[in-house]
């Protein structure tokens, strides 16, 4: 028995959401109304974290925050949802990062300001810790600068007994490279979405893709929106719906879909039965503003499957 069913070890930063009909800004000094604005939890990693939490898993998180109110808040936030943050270091050189999200009815986009968010090195993640946690997940991989950091991270959490899970997330930069396919080997499950798992891939057919990734070791769990949930594991390949929800935003929907899954697998679930459980996780997460207002606890997702 290890103290945390769950370290994640990642981005945290918040999210500043602001909703309306049109969101696009007026330069040349003009001033756009929104309907809408909160300061939510942010960061994949986050919220995954608050997500698996929510479903009951015991769960800590390492990461970097800075000396300033955005990173009081996210760890007043991360206590509050449950998850254990004395890993959580603070860095008084750098401003905690924020994204700035703009949702409109349907489409979003997000400013990302890196502040601390690729300032977790693999020292701030002890053996001590890893040894503690039964699995390991880290988010926002290209966020946070790629491989060489997470990689090692991942490598001793495999060393120590842990499995491991990685949501690389978007890369702004448009390389999808960064060192993640090196890393494959030390990956037990990968999370992209539809796009990331093609970008990595290199081709547009979403199975295709998710095989070929598979093919290097990793089970891919992918993340297909209102499509649901395709997880291929060898020559195994499983589909699971979303549910038809009223949505509010999509804003963390994949790393609920995260947190779903890794609750079902850390239960020892088979693969069908937690690829419907991070379906319906994914799905009602869109039911609040932001990523972790609609998450839901573990008896309700299961009342649902």
């Amino acid at each position: 028995m290890r103290d945390f069913d769950l370290l994640v070890a990642g981005d945290c930063n918040p999210d500043l959401v602001l909703a309306g009909s049109s969101l696009r800004p007026q330069f040349g000094q003009g001033e756009t109304w929104v309907d809408e604005a909160q300061l939510v939890v942010g960061g994949s990693s986050s919220i995954t974290a608050c997500g698996a939490a929510r479903l009951g898993l015991r769960t800590a998180i390492a990461g970097i925050v800075g000396d300033d109110l955005f990173g009081v808040f996210m760890r007043e936030r991360l206590d509050a949802a449950g998850v254990v943050t004395e890993a959580l270091a603070v860095d008084r050189s750098r401003p905690t990062g924020l994204s700035t999200v703009l949702v409109e009815p349907d489409d979003r986009a997000t400013m990302t300001f890196p502040g601390t968010i690729g300032g977790m090195t693999a020292a701030d993640v002890p053996d001590a810790l890893l040894e503690r946690s039964s699995h390991v997940h880290t988010g926002g991989f290209f966020l946070q600068g790629g491989g060489d950091e997470l990689g090692d991270i991942l490598r001793r959490a495999r060393r120590a007994g842990a499995t491991t899970s990685l949501d690389p997330g978007a890369d702004p930069d448009g390389l999808w490279d960064g060192g993640i396919r090196d890393l494959l080997g030390d990956i037990g499950y990968l999370m992209p979405n539809a796009a990331e798992a093609c970008a990595l891939a290199g081709t547009s057919d979403v199975e295709q893709a998710a095989r070929t990734l598979a093919a290097a070791g990793p089970t891919l769990v992918v993340k297909c929106g209102a499509d649901g949930v395709l997880a291929v594991s060898g020559d195994t390949v499983v589909r699971a719906p979303a549910l038809s929800v009223e949505v509010t935003d999509t804003i963390g929907a994949g790393d609920s879909t995260n947190a779903g899954w890794l609750a079902g697998i850390l239960q020892g679930w088979e693969l069908g039965q937690a690829a419907r459980l991070a379906a319906v996780c994914g799905s009602l997460s869109t039911r609040g503003r932001g990523g972790t207002a609609g998450q839901p606890t573990l008896d309700e997702a299961q009342g649902l499957l």
